[in-house]
Order: C-alpha cells, then sequence, then structure tokens
C-alpha cells in the first residue's frame, strides 16, 4: 500500500512538472535553417509558424522551385529541433520514474 501512495505522489508530482514543461514549450522559439541560411524559420515548440526570412538574393523568377525546397527544409530543420527540446526536457522530467522505453508522453 505504502508503493501505491508513494506511486501517486510521483504522479501528481510527474503532472505538475508536464504543466510547467508544456508552458515552456509554448513559449519556446526555435529558427530552422537551409541553403547556408539563406531561408531562415522561427516557429514555436508546438510548431507554428511565426515567420519566414529570405535571404533577396534567392527571388528570382526562375528559381521559385528551389526557394520553395529551402523553405520545406527550413522549416523541418526547426521543427526537428523542437522536437529534439522536448524529448529531452521529457526526459528530465521522467528521470526515475518506472516508464518504460519508448512510451510517449501525450502533448
Amino acid at each position: 500500500m505504502r508503493d501505491l501512495m508513494g506511486m501517486m505522489g510521483k504522479v501528481k508530482e510527474m503532472q505538475a512538472k508536464m504543466e510547467q514543461m508544456q508552458t515552456e514549450i509554448a513559449a519556446l522559439e526555435v529558427q530552422g535553417q537551409s541553403g547556408g541560411g539563406l531561408v531562415v524559420v522561427t516557429m514555436t515548440g508546438k510548431g507554428d509558424l511565426r515567420g519566414v526570412k529570405i535571404d533577396p538574393s534567392l527571388i528570382k523568377e526562375d528559381e521559385a522551385e528551389i526557394l520553395e525546397d529551402l523553405i520545406v527544409a527550413a522549416h523541418k530543420d526547426a521543427k526537428d529541433k523542437a522536437e529534439a527540446v522536448m524529448a529531452e526536457k521529457t526526459k528530465e522530467m521522467t528521470a526515475g520514474l518506472p516508464i518504460p522505453p519508448g512510451m510517449k508522453l501525450p502533448f
């Protein structure tokens, strides 16, 4: 019975930490780049796109497809960075808890 009470305490503690982490993630902004920094995308930790910066040298009529690909690549880079930060925060938060490997917490 003591183990159950201890586990319940850890669950409540983890809930509070998850709420704090979700607030931090919502405020997090990451930048992704492509083309050696010619295209930069800024997004939140939740994946909301905040801005796109494009080097003026890329704005040419006959290079629209290249620019489109660079924007997609920069967005993927930013998303990967946000996911890495979230994974690290989750790992820190769940340290010491008996969570099976590969289990993802709902966010």
